[in-house]
């Protein structure tokens, strides 16, 4: 029998470390290679040797629980180690799909949510804007839309027998006429002139219309309160509300956004921080989950905020913020901090990213976190477990440097201990790297019966790609433990 275990308890064996985590190789002992060891009566060999010092055998944690098949994951802010069971891989399904133009294969991914009461192998999803890429005109990047109506949507997905079937397309819409398209229908493209990319047709020649209500949607959550969808997007960024049938209610967006464009079909709800619109060009609103009681939505940036300007795009600060589904209003932000590119080869800080997250409860959270590689380069494709329980609110308090010298962002570790802000505690779930997933965009993550996880990934419509396959799947794995 399967022991049913919490996710604030017995998931994770976590150990408080005073001072500092050195490695055995650096401390000051004798090695002790005639230590043997074994696991289930096999013999084993770790990767680094025992040490004694001053008659005590010190033994190599991480190596130990890599031979045990656990993931080992240091929290530098509280000094402590968790060790955590590593999960089965039970599926794979690719996407088959007719390709929607010559060179646009049909997208899906960008997120991936379960219903409460649906079948376990029922998923909705969304793909992105749609289409489009950059081309080089005469020194200056261009954004261009080769499918210029291409209309967002959500696609309720099933997988099985290694496949995944779309069973229905949602087109999102406003409930009127959108001057950008002459119809109900919202186009995935720009909404502010001279604020956000300038967009082109498919030569990268002829400026083509902004779009009003144009989402670039990436997370997708639902509220079972309310029967409705809440999808999170990049332009505001925002959280826009949508009804079963795709038609868009309400747009939560950041203080000073409606100024700037008009929207009278879909109400603009200026809630969220007026520093969230220093949010990194296609780095916004990247994450969006609600908790199983409807009462509380949190939502994620996928990249630090320009706080105050493109010189913190290294920063490991990221935002998550916690939103009272009541009153549409903040209660709640969090510092999430990324891993450190320095751990890694050849990675960039700035290319480390929050993708999705799933709203486990008010204190827990699971979120994708990854790098820009993909195949055998890819090191960093995590989904990590996230208490905010013993996390500090910094809700209003960080936004400029009035209270610290400092923005949120520019902080280091040293100077969050200083200033008393404990981040948001992690430890890692599922390494997916680990396991070969072969894509570098994770940015689809459900949680299904409590231990079953399914992660998909975006093909960005296959545009550069000249696979003859779609490119979009789906993994399961199953937990040896619950998440509630």
């Amino acid at each position: 029998m399967k022991a049913k275990w919490k996710i604030a308890s017995a998931v994770v064996l976590t150990f408080a470390v005073a001072g500092t985590v050195s490695a055995a190789s650096v401390m000051n002992g004798t090695a002790a290679p005639e230590v043997k060891y074994t696991w289930n009566g096999q013999a084993v060999e770790p990767s680094k040797p025992a040490v004694d010092i001053d008659d005590s055998l010190y033994v190599p944690l991480r190596a130990i629980a890599e031979i045990t098949g656990q993931y080992v994951d240091y929290d530098d802010y509280r000094r402590s180690v968790a060790l955590t069971d590593k999960p089965q891989l039970t599926g794979k399904y690719k996407l088959e799909a007719p390709d929607l133009a010559a060179g646009v294969k049909m997208g899906i991914g960008s997120s991936l949510t379960h219903l409460p009461g649906d079948p376990d192998n029922v998923f909705y999803t969304t793909a992105d804007r749609g289409p489009n890429g950059e081309v080089e005109v005469g020194g200056e990047t261009r954004r261009t839309f080769p499918l210029e109506k291409y209309n967002p949507s959500i696609y309720k997905i099933e997988i099985n027998n290694g496949k995944i079937a779309i069973l229905e397309t949602i087109p999102l819409t406003v409930s009127g006429v959108n001057p950008a398209t002459g119809s109900s229908a919202i186009t995935g493209k720009p909404n502010i002139d001279g604020r956000d990319e300038t967009p082109y047709d498919a030569s990268a020649q002829t400026k083509v219309s902004y779009d009003p209500y144009g989402l670039d949607i990436e997370g997708l959550a639902y509220n079972a309160k309310d029967d409705t969808f809440w999808i999170s997007e990049e332009y505001g960024p925002s959280i826009v509300q949508a009804k079963r049938d795709g038609t868009i209610v309400q747009r939560i967006v950041p203080q000073g956004w409606a100024s700037q464009v008009a929207t009278p079909l879909v109400p603009a709800r200026e809630t969220l921080p007026a520093a969230y619109l220093k949010l990194r060009s296609n780095r916004g609103a990247e994450a969006v989950g609600i908790t199983p009681d409807g009462n509380w939505m949190f939502m994620a940036m996928q990249s630090p905020l320009r706080n105050p300007d493109k010189s913190v795009d290294g920063s490991r600060q990221l935002r998550i913020i916690k939103i009272d589904l009541n009153t549409l209003k903040p209660v709640a932000e969090y510092a999430y901090q990324t891993e450190a590119a320095s751990d890694y080869k050849d990675v960039k800080q700035a290319d480390i990213v929050i993708s999705d997250l799933v709203a486990v409860n008010e204190n827990v959270l699971l979120v994708d976190e990854r790098d820009k590689f993909s195949g055998q380069a890819a090191q960093l494709k995590r989904i990590y477990a996230v208490g905010l329980s013993n996390a500090t609110n910094v809700l209003g308090r960080y936004d400029d440097t009035a209270a610290a010298g400092k923005t949120l962002e520019q902080m280091t570790v040293a100077d969050l201990r200083a200033q008393g802000i404990a981040p948001a505690s992690k430890h890692t779930v599922i390494d997916a790297a680990e396991f070969g997933f072969p894509f570098e965009k994770i940015e689809g993550l459900s949680l299904v019966g409590g231990d079953t996880i399914a992660i998909i990934n975006d093909n960005d419509f296959g545009i550069g790609s000249d696979s003859a396959e779609n490119g979009t799947e789906l993994w399961t794995f199953r937990l040896p433990y619950m998440i509630d």
